[in-house]
Order: structure tokens, then C-alpha cells, then sequence
């Protein structure tokens, strides 16, 4: 398959999400919308439109599509699933599991068709979109091949990175159960946080996306001192490593220094 026909059915699969959103809203015609109910612009009275026209599955739609398409901030689409959860209009539960199926599946796409056409190609062709920076894209291969494969889950809970870190991933090669697996703990934990969060505030929704710079704060702690912990127990076996050597040398000079006193000793004799 070429990489123009990959890139073509990646976007194929994720049009006709956005599409049959639209078409949901547009079909609500003068019912009350939470656009015009909470006073919603922009891509926020988008998103909580089309979610509150197509429900839960409206929500996995939005995070497919924000997966699939990195300018689509998971910031905004999540607070929003647990604000309208809030108000009634969504199942919370339903939001969360709609949420990273959606996650997982776009990963999954994107995985796939880094593993058919390579990083270099996949990062072309999003470096197309608007907001897309190529120097996120590059990031997110640097973050990979630093830190290795589970650098997938701990690249799910990282914005600017969350998307892209399947293209090295599947590029890479690495098996489809490990990265279907760190996806889904990554996406489920990052949803489950910005979905509560979103549901939590009620009608300050719109202050979480304030909050997830702090938010990155704690991840990118906990990935340091995860790397500290990992470079401490290295440094600790490389002393031992070396201490077992030092013993294991010293043992055989002192069986060398026997072996010689023996010998002297019988030709004494």
C-alpha cells in the first residue's frame, strides 16, 4: 500500500466522525444547545454541541478526533464530557469509557500507519495540519528513543507529545499488545483526570484547562524521580557489580599466593 493510499484511509476513517457530529447538531435546529445555554463559542460550543447531540458516543468521537488530529486540545474536549456529565446530559461513566476507546482507537490508527509508511512520512503529512509543529512531532520520537517503550504511557499523559508518541512507537515496531496496553492505562488515567476534574467544578469547567499546566507539573515530576529510581538502582548494581569482581579477584590472588607458597614449600622437601 502506498503511503498516499495510507494517508488517504487515515483520513478517511476519522472524517466521517467529525461529519456525522455536525450533522447530529445541525439536526437539533432550535432546541436548546449548551452553546447557547451556558454561553459557549468558538471550538468549545462546537465540541459540547456535538457531544451533547450524539452522547457518549459523541465524547469518543471528539477524543478520536483530537487523537487523530493533534490541534483538537484533549483540554477542552475532556472538562467539557464531565461538564455536561454534570449537568446531566452524559453518563459519566459512559463519558469515560466513550473517552478512551476513542483515545485508544485514534492511537491505534496512527500507530498503524507509522508502522506502514514510517515516522518521517506520518510526520509530513501532520505537519500539514494547522498548529501542528514539527518540533513536537520530533519531540515526541526524541522521548521514545530516550526513554523506550514506556515512554507510550507516560507520553499519553503529556501534552504535545499524547498523539505523536504513537508515530515513533509504531515505526519502532514494538508489539501491539504492549502499546495497546500502555495506551489504554495512559489514556484512561489522563481522561479519568480531566473528565473528573470537568465534572468536579460543575460550571467552572473552563478552569481546568488553567489547572493542567500544574497538572504536567506532577507528571513530569513523576517521570524524574521514575528516572532518579531507575539511574539509583543501576549505579547500585554497577557497585555491586564491581564489589563482586574486587572479591573475586582478590580470592584467586590469595589461591594464586597459596598455590606458589605450596610449590616453594615442596621443593624445599
Amino acid at each position: 500500500m502506498s503511503p498516499t493510499t495510507t494517508a488517504a484511509l487515515a483520513t478517511a476513517a476519522a472524517v466521517p466522525a467529525a461529519a456525522s457530529a455536525g450533522a447530529l447538531v445541525a439536526a437539533r435546529g432550535a432546541a436548546a444547545r449548551p452553546s447557547q445555554e451556558f454561553g459557549l463559542t468558538g471550538l468549545s460550543g462546537w465540541v459540547a454541541d456535538a457531544m451533547a447531540a450524539l452522547g457518549a458516543p459523541g465524547v469518543g468521537a471528539m477524543t478520536f478526533l483530537e487523537t487523530v488530529f493533534p490541534p483538537i486540545p484533549s483540554e477542552v474536549v475532556l472538562p467539557l464530557a464531565g461538564f455536561l456529565s454534570f449537568q446531566g446530559s452524559i453518563n459519566l461513566v459512559a463519558a469515560f469509557v466513550a473517552a478512551t476507546l476513542g483515545s485508544v482507537l485514534g492511537a491505534v490508527l496512527l500507530f498503524e500507519v507509522a508502522h506502514r509508511i514510517g515516522v518521517d512520512r506520518s510526520v509530513r503529512i501532520l505537519a500539514a495540519m494547522p498548529l501542528v509543529d514539527r518540533s513536537d512531532a520530533d519531540a515526541a520520537q526524541h522521548w521514545f528513543y530516550r526513554h523506550g517503550r514506556g515512554a507510550v504511557f507516560f507520553g499519553r499523559l503529556m501534552p504535545g507529545v499524547r498523539s505523536l508518541i504513537s508515530l515513533p512507537a509504531g515505526a519502532s515496531g514494538m508489539p501491539r499488545g504492549q502499546f495497546l496496553l500502555y495506551t489504554t492505562l495512559g489514556s484512561a488515567l489522563w481522561n479519568a483526570l480531566l473528565i473528573g476534574a470537568g465534572f468536579g467544578l460543575g460550571t467552572q469547567w473552563e478552569r481546568v484547562e488553567g489547572y493542567t499546566g500544574y497538572l504536567n507539573y506532577v507528571v513530569y515530576g513523576a517521570i524524574g524521580l521514575a528516572l532518579l529510581l531507575l539511574v539509583v538502582r543501576r549505579v547500585r548494581k554497577h557497585r555491586a557489580g564491581d564489589t563482586d569482581a574486587a572479591r573475586d579477584a582478590a580470592e584467586a590472588e590469595a589461591k594464586a599466593a597459596a598455590a606458589s607458597a605450596a610449590r616453594r614449600a615442596a621443593r624445599r622437601h
